[in-house]
């Protein structure tokens, strides 16, 4: 817990009766927020809630229809991205902004690049000023390593990095641990704490209340576009928070009758599948999943699920081995042939594999069906059955704002294009639903409800596949858990007798 300085100094941000309005839709309504100096503050809210909306305004993205801005005491008013800058304000979104060729030097300094002589840049200082920062905060990051080839957690240090070589004093973490293993949302935690005690402030938007509760002083709930209440958080259970944000009590444990498996549908054996490196990232693995049952893979990142799950659903080509979907080889086929053949999958990466995010809403929930009848017909699209499709799932799985079905999937919020994914491909009444890290980005509300929907898959006789970096939703969901280590399966665990210690013992590369 980091406890906010006492201090007569005023806030580090007050932002008063912001509203923020696109079209008749007010996705901030008259919202407050008071973020004390020297301090770790939560925002908390449904997917939807307006809170990277209020974020976006602070950083300059986005222009409000009324409120006012004070940083430190002063009122301002901030127009664009590089007035925030200069006020001290610095965003790290949720979806990273960096080149992946570029090393970690270069896509910090992009844009103030240190020049010496005739405009030349002057990369040894530009190399030890980023050595510098990343050693005064401890944030370990190789300055000359490429981005493509550091882990998700570095990538997001050097995000970090990139807002205090701009010279911020505010930091503004957009879900900061969406991505990021157990371990290296530890590291954050520590990272952050660092951060403070140099003097800068954090606001981190997030739906992970054991964060909000390890990480931050204060947290402030919005529900709705509109402010529901600071609280000291301290003071306040998880339970509390979770009720605040969703507005009803939640059930953090998920209910499902006993599982009854029956015919193998999935059936992986002695798979291999090479990374990027042309390194064995799956190296002979054997797995099958029964109809009626879910499976889970645990493990650490980068263990190979990764490049099991792309081999799976034809987005990689395996070396070796063998993958049947009821008895019929779909080894390194093509994605729609693999689709086609049963397999149903919420990819990994939903802005990449997910969506397509300059099409519509309703185009997006009719991806992979729209040469049924219902859709198209003589070649042309029936958009009048399409938009009726897409509003039934829209309501159906809460996707917000409501009516956004001819609205851009890119103008949605990352927990709502989540939503968009999953009720898509929990409705594509498949024999095997392939769900990876299915609730990254939703708040416990929304959890809650794709859980269920998980259930239900599994209760009507589907084959469920779980890959999961968050243990407890591998074991509140799975019936079978199967440990990843290594590019094999390390063991498995019956669902109801798995522990976390088990677990790890396994993830860490012991044995039973």
């Amino acid at each position: 817990m980091v406890d906010a300085e006492t201090t007569t100094s005023p806030p580090a941000v007050d932002m008063q009766n912001i509203t923020t309005i696109f079209g008749t839709f007010k996705a901030n309504d008259k919202v407050c927020l008071t973020v004390p100096d020297r301090s770790i503050h939560a925002i908390l809210g449904e997917n939807g809630a307006g809170k990277s909306t209020l974020m976006n305004v602070l950083y300059g993205l986005l222009q409000p229809a009324s409120g006012d801005i004070f940083i430190k005491g002063k009122k301002v008013h901030i127009d664009s991205p590089s007035r925030a800058i200069e006020y001290g304000i610095g965003m790290v979104h949720q979806h990273f902004m960096l080149i992946p060729p570029f090393t970690v030097t270069e896509n910090i300094i992009l844009g103030q690049e240190p020049v010496k002589g005739a405009a030349v840049i002057d990369k040894k200082k530009a190399r030890a000023d980023v050595q510098e920062l990343s050693d005064r905060y401890d944030l370990k990051v190789d300055p000359d390593a490429k981005v493509e080839d550091i882990s998700v957690g570095m990538q997001q240090r050097a995000e970090i990095l990139k807002v205090l070589y701009r010279g911020a004093e505010i930091l503004i973490l957009d879900e900061p641990t969406a991505s990021l293993t157990p371990q290296e949302i530890a590291e954050l935690g520590e990272i952050m704490k660092n951060l403070v005690q140099a003097g800068k402030t954090v606001i981190i938007i997030t739906h992970k209340l054991a964060e909000i509760k390890s990480m931050a002083s204060h947290c402030t709930i919005i529900r709705a576009g509109q402010t529901i209440d600071t609280v000291d958080v301290d003071k306040v259970s998880e339970a509390d928070l979770a009720s605040m944000m969703v507005g009803r009590q939640v059930e953090f444990s998920v209910h499902k009758k006993p599982a009854a498996p029956g015919d193998t549908v999935l059936k992986v054996e002695n798979l291999v599948v090479k990374d990027h490196w042309d390194h064995s990232a799956v190296n002979g693995l054997n797995l099958t999943v029964e109809a009626g049952e879910i499976v889970g893979i645990a493990g650490v990142d980068g263990n190979g699920q990764s490049e099991f799950v792309s081999a799976l659903t034809g987005l990689r080509k395996a070396q070796s081995g063998s993958i049947t979907i009821s008895g019929k080889d779909i080894f390194n086929r093509s994605p729609r042939m693999i689709f086609e053949s049963g397999v149903s999958s919420i990819p990994e990466d939903r802005q990449k594999h997910g969506l397509v995010m300059d099409f519509f809403v309703a185009e997006n929930m009719v991806l992979q069906n729209v040469q049924e009848e219902a859709f198209s017909r003589r070649g042309f699209l029936l958009k009048d059955n399409i938009l009726r499709h897409s509003r039934e799932l829209i309501e159906k799985f809460d996707v917000r704002p409501s009516g956004c079905e001819e609205q851009r999937a890119k103008g949605l919020s990352g927990g709502n294009q989540q939503k968009v994914i999953v009720a898509r491909e929990v409705t594509n009444n498949k024999a095997l639903l392939v769900c990876v890290n299915p609730t990254r980005g939703l708040d416990v509300g929304a959890i809650e409800y794709v859980h269920r929907y998980i259930v239900a898959q599994r209760d009507a006789g589907k084959a469920v596949l779980l890959v999961s970096f968050a243990l407890d939703e591998i074991m509140n969901l799975s019936d079978r858990i199967a440990v990843m280590f290594r590019g094999k399966i390390a063991g498995t665990v019956d669902g109801k007798n798995a522990d976390q210690s088990t677990l790890g013992l396994l993830m860490a590369g012991g044995t039973l």
